[in-house]
């Protein structure tokens, strides 16, 4: 059977035309190139079972490329010979590549996710449904993307897909409602069905890179002169406790505190989901023994919290220990762990301001099993963390740093800090007030000269 009218069609159910796009799969420049992309997956499908018919077993993942690849060359070039002799001029050079490309992501990866998944600018990407799909770049700018699937249904089986591709047995139906699942790659997904009109997904990508401050203050996280402060904050060993809205780089942050760590240091990281991958790069941290908690199996047992890994560091005798997020009741046996004598250690938490993170931690100590009144959890807040760091957005849409605190004690439920830096005109951290001597002191006690953050310039 020829790639002409006679060709089969898609399967049945609901359709999506592609939509004009930036050359990424599903987005096509005219509909004729969607629609022979489609007619291609239904072809080579095809092949691909009479391929599997004939061997009697299904085809291993290099072999099933490389009939993919024989199919989409003998395909092409039947529908080339068609339309040359009926006198059309078929698609261009760049159609057919855009063609093919959706036809490997369709058959090979996860269709029309797969190469926003693939795309190194890209870090979330959401879904409100097959065609309601809109991707954040690393620079924070927000875009509309084309569908990710010919229908809800289909979107549904895509999720699945994803989720059983690490191996993991995890259910995605109305009966579970939710889905939160780490892919191979490292990257996060969420996904909801039957609360909502329609399906939805979210999908936080691993970019697994290095990480310095260097290269933060370069790209304009704040000026010089706090990066060589933060530098010699982490060095003497002070409480960081980094702050921030989704997607305000706190992990990013943290990764590049921990690279101006010392090689020696043993360190624990504790996770939700792994992030941080410090024990990725043994050239730069060569002890590191990375945790990351576990939910429930299908029977309801085998989970494992943030809390209970905090618990399991501190017999690990680690020099540092980093949480990725404080979001439970890991809050309160971390801060015991900085009262023990755990100095340096370093942790994340959601807020919209540096001055909104006492509220945020007495919520989590009123949910916490112990149910900390917030006299109590401000009393352990001010004795465990030495300094907040607060992550926002400029103007421009640049993460940047826009306050720093230093933590001064507690006064019943009101914390007491020294805002050291507050956001400037331009939304960037700029200094206001001086450390106080005792950090001054603790500073030059570890060997820092305050010259080195006093005149490392803007």
């Amino acid at each position: 059977m020829s790639l002409g009218t006679g060709l089969h069609p898609p399967a049945a159910g609901p359709s999506v035309v592609p939509q004009v796009g930036e050359g990424l799969p599903y987005m096509f420049p005219t509909q004729a190139e969607g629609e022979l992309a489609a007619r291609l997956v239904a072809r080579i499908e095809e092949g691909l079972s009479a391929r599997v018919r004939e061997s009697g077993s299904v085809l291993p993942s290099a072999r099933k490329a490389e009939v993919i690849e024989e199919l989409l060359r003998s395909e092409f070039d039947e529908f080339n010979a068609i339309e040359l002799c009926a006198g059309r001029p078929g698609i261009p050079r760049a159609g057919e590549e855009r063609v093919r490309a959706a036809v490997r992501a369709e058959l090979l990866g996860h269709g029309g996710l797969q190469a926003l998944l693939d795309a190194p600018d890209i870090e979330t990407i959401n879904a409100n449904g097959c065609d309601r799909v809109f991707a954040v770049r690393t620079d924070g700018r927000v875009s509309a993307q084309s569908p990710i699937a010919t229908s809800d249904e289909a979107m549904v089986d895509l999720v699945r897909s994803l989720a059983n591709s690490g191996g993991q047995e995890r259910r995605f139906d109305r009966g579970t409602g939710n889905l939160n699942v780490q892919l191979p790659d490292g990257s996060r997904l969420f996904a909801s069905l039957g609360i909502s009109r329609r399906p939805c997904l979210s999908i936080r990508k691993n970019l697994l890179r290095e990480t310095t401050l260097t290269e933060l203050v370069d790209g304009g996280l704040c000026n010089r002169r706090l990066g060589a402060l933060l530098d010699a904050l982490v060095g003497a060993k002070f409480n960081i406790l980094i702050s921030g809205g989704t997607s305000a780089g706190k992990t990013t942050l943290l990764r590049a505190l921990a690279s101006t760590l010392p090689s020696s240091e043993r360190l624990v990281t504790i996770e939700d989901t792994y992030e941080l991958n410090l024990d990725l790069f043994p050239h730069r941290h060569r002890d590191v023994v990375a945790f990351q908690a576990r939910e429930a199996n299908l029977e309801g047992h085998g989970r494992i919290t943030q809390a209970e890994l905090v618990r399991w560091a501190l017999r690990m005798t680690p020099d540092r220990v980093i949480v990725g997020e404080l979001r439970n009741d890991e809050f309160i046996p971390m801060c015991n762990a900085m009262n023990l004598g755990l100095d340096g250690s370093l942790a994340t938490v959601h807020a919209s301001s540096s001055g909104q993170v006492a509220d945020r931690l007495i919520n989590l100590g009123l949910q916490a099993p112990e149910q900390l009144p917030p006299e109590a959890t401000i009393r352990l807040l001010a004795s465990a963390v030495n300094f907040l760091i607060q992550l926002g957005r400029a103007p421009d849409g640049t993460r940047v740093i826009t306050s720093v605190r230093e933590v001064c004690g507690a006064d019943g439920a009101m914390l007491h800090t020294n805002e050291v830096y507050r956001p400037g005109p331009d939304g960037r951290a700029a200094a206001y007030a001086p450390l106080r001597p005792q950090a001054v002191a603790r500073l030059i006690g570890a060997g820092y000269d305050p010259r080195t953050w006093e005149d490392a310039g803007s």
